[in-house]
């Protein structure tokens, strides 16, 4: 992604990465939409945001992964379906040859719906 950009718009931020990972992203973004009818979106923090009632979940490309930022508590919750990926405090690592989990991500993003829900 080029820095420095203003972005107001997801399909802008995904313009302004790579022509190998926009199919990719593209994907990404139908998975968390299809995931609830009840997200909206925004770019927060320079990245796709997905929001209903706080943050869901953000994504962001870097050079050979995608990150989720799905919060630390979700990831806690799918600790053991995701033993394959890199995580950190609130964060999977997609790396950028692999398949997305479209199961998992869509799970995860419900799962930050309903807590979001009952906040």
């Amino acid at each position: 992604m080029k820095e420095n950009i203003k972005l107001n718009t997801i399909d802008e931020y995904i313009e302004t990465c790579s022509e190998e990972i926009q199919p990719k992203l593209r994907r990404l973004r139908k998975i968390i939409l299809d995931a609830s009818s009840e997200l909206t979106e925004k770019i927060s923090w320079g990245m796709p945001t997905f929001y209903h009632k706080g943050n869901v979940i953000h994504f962001a490309a870097h050079k050979k992964h995608i990150g989720l930022y799905c919060g630390a508590e979700a990831v806690q919750y799918f600790r053991d379906k995701l033993q394959g990926y890199k995580t950190s405090n609130g964060t999977i690592q997609i790396p950028n040859d692999s398949e997305l989990d479209e199961d998992l991500i869509q799970n995860i993003v419900r799962y930050n719906v309903e807590g979001n829900r009952n906040k």
